[in-house]
């Protein structure tokens, strides 16, 4: 009798779907090519890092919070002829990133495609940033714990500091 309850049992939640949690590594896979190489977080922030930061993200979200000294490109008005006009040294080293390195591998892409040789996507992005508490900045360049998270779907990935989103 209690093999053909565990039997049961079995074949019950066999047919339930899935709620494994997606990993972060299986979410970038799921997006990307890998058309461009990632930098970590904790490479990116060893002193010994020369490289120039573009946020992808939008407006929006990079008042709320940036990387220092990232300088802010925008995703969907991405300008790459301006953009190059600010990047002369094509070989100069440039961290391009967004909420998770999902936006900013096209906007990678597009750079590599102009030319630009020694480009990086941050793995994880301004997420995986806060969540190894490497610090974040507003515009009024002073540390903030708020991130700015897209959406309400995309917030699960952020694990510390303080969510905002437009849901």
């Amino acid at each position: 009798m209690n093999y053909k309850l565990t039997s049961i049992l079995l074949f019950f939640v066999a047919a339930l779907p899935s709620t494994a949690q997606e990993s972060l590594s299986q979410l970038l896979n799921k997006h990307n090519t890998k058309s461009v190489p990632y930098i970590s977080v904790q490479e990116l922030a060893m002193p010994k890092t020369e490289a120039l930061i573009l946020d992808t993200r939008e407006w929006q979200e990079y008042q709320v919070s940036h990387i220092k000294n990232a300088l802010h490109v925008g995703y969907t008005h991405f300008n790459l002829e301006e953009t190059t006009k600010l990047l002369k040294d094509k070989q100069l080293q440039i961290v391009v990133y967004c909420s998770l390195g999902i936006r900013s591998e096209k906007i990678a892409q597009q750079l590599k495609d102009a030319g630009y040789t020694n480009i990086f996507n941050l793995y994880g992005g301004i997420f995986e940033w806060k969540n190894n508490n490497f610090p974040l900045y507003n515009l009024e360049k002073k540390e903030t714990e708020y991130v700015h998270t897209f959406s309400k779907a995309w917030s699960k990935w952020l694990l510390k500091g303080n969510k905002i989103f437009n849901d």
